[in-house]
């Protein structure tokens, strides 16, 4: 089964429905349930998924999609070691940082992401949602 960390911006494509990005990005769940896929977010997206869902929503939806959320995937911690890596790294996004760290110390295989090229210098390998569909070949 392939690990992998999935980014804020491709659970905030499902959280908000956002178009066009929403159909690649769910089919990410959908190898989940298929078994071929195990995923994984970070702790800090969770409080960023919150922030971002229920400013756009309300609170109570941002709740509810977050609680459903982690009946699938993985909440993996963020600890002061991850923290002084991220710091230290060259990676310009902070964030960015936290989540390849986070990562590797899981020993997660790859990250799926909207924005590939922020992980470019990352040393971890990076999707975007379609790519993966594409590779293991989920229909469209």
């Amino acid at each position: 089964m392939i690990r992998a960390l999935i980014d804020t911006n491709v659970i905030l494509d499902i959280a908000l429905n956002r178009e066009p990005f929403f159909k690649y990005s769910s089919m990410i769940f959908d190898r989940i349930d298929d078994q071929i896929l195990e995923g994984f977010i970070t702790a800090s997206s969770i409080t960023d998924i919150y922030y971002i869902a229920s400013k756009q929503k309300d609170k109570f939806q941002a709740r509810k999609f977050l609680i459903s959320l982690i009946q699938i995937i993985e909440v993996i911690g963020i600890d002061k070691d991850i923290v002084i890596q991220a710091l230290e790294s060259e990676m310009p996004d902070f964030e960015d940082a936290i989540q390849v760290f986070s990562a590797k110390s899981n020993s997660i295989d790859l990250i799926i992401t909207r924005n590939v090229a922020d992980f470019a210098s990352s040393g971890m390998n990076a999707l975007t949602p379609q790519e993966f569909s594409q590779k293991f070949d989920i229909p469209r």
